[in-house]
């Protein structure tokens, strides 16, 4: 039974009214920001959330409303317009490489202790990261810091689960190998 306030209801009543397209935005725009603050640094997420929702309101009519949760179409839109910005992201990570400083601000106390306990292996996991390929680049922070399943991640990047776990395998083998020879 479709809840009164499910997202895929949201979506169907913004055609009369769009305010009620604005309750997506409030739901899921924190993770999709977090997400791309972490691939792409703050002023470039702000412009994907933003871009993000602009295209989905305006194919809302494509949206399959048997589909209650609204995050993986969302997901896929975010991470296809990250795509197009893969140059400002490798320099992200060669920069985070460099620095250690991670682009994503939570309090400072919680920074602080972060950067105190994680600031080696910070450039060197971005150095790591920067060498993936996109594919698997995608699979592994959609999981690691999208926080989505496997069946989101194939969903959001229209992919079978099977590809989804090997591109995760192929990406961790990578990552834990470069961390390896690093120390």
């Amino acid at each position: 039974m479709r809840s009164e306030s499910d997202d895929a209801t949201l979506i169907a009543r913004s055609f009369d009214d769009p305010q009620y397209f604005g309750e997506l935005f409030r739901r899921h725009a924190p993770p999709l920001h977090r997400y791309a603050a972490r691939r792409l640094g703050g002023d470039l997420a702000d412009d994907i959330v933003a871009e993000t929702f602009h295209v989905a309101f305006s194919k809302r009519e494509s949206y399959d409303q048997a589909r209650s949760d609204a995050l993986p179409w969302l997901w896929r839109i975010a991470t296809n317009l990250m795509r197009r910005h893969h140059r400002s992201e490798s320099r992200m990570y060669r920069a985070l490489a460099r620095t250690g400083v991670d682009p994503v601000l939570e309090g400072h106390a919680d920074l602080v202790a972060e950067q105190v306990t994680a600031a080696a292996g910070t450039s060197d996991l971005a150095a790591a990261l920067a060498g993936l390929r996109k594919g698997d680049r995608d699979v592994l922070l959609l999981i690691a810091w999208g926080e989505l399943s496997y069946q989101q991640v194939a969903d959001v990047l229209d992919i079978p689960v099977g590809t989804v776990r090997s591109r995760l395998n192929r990406a961790r083998t990578k990552v834990r190998k470069a961390l390896d020879e690093r120390d």
